[in-house]
């Protein structure tokens, strides 16, 4: 079991779970309103100076469809990396869950 932790552009917040939906993905948890900065993002710390906001989502998913689903953030951050939005995602394992 993995963990595929997804930090990404607000903008991104549906596009997301619309590709993720699209291979069978069903749960997620997500936390919105998240500050940071990246090398290529720049910050985003939904002030005057630096707007503009991110999501982190979670999603606990056997093995073989985290790597498909990590395939799918890929593919989005390709494309949406020339609109100055981003998707950073992470593959973790997961030991256990209740």
């Amino acid at each position: 079991m993995k963990m595929l932790l997804v930090i990404h552009s607000e903008a991104l917040d549906e596009d997301i779970i619309t590709a993720l939906e699209a291979i069978g993905v069903e749960c997620f948890t997500r936390w919105t309103g998240v500050q940071g900065r990246g090398k290529k993002a720049g910050p985003r710390m939904d002030t005057a100076v630096w707007p503009g906001g991110n999501s982190v989502s979670m999603f606990v998913l056997p093995d073989d469809m985290a790597r498909k689903a990590m395939d799918v953030i890929r593919g989005i951050r390709a494309k949406a990396g020339a609109e100055g939005v981003s998707a950073k995602a992470f593959l973790l394992n997961v030991e256990d869950k209740t």
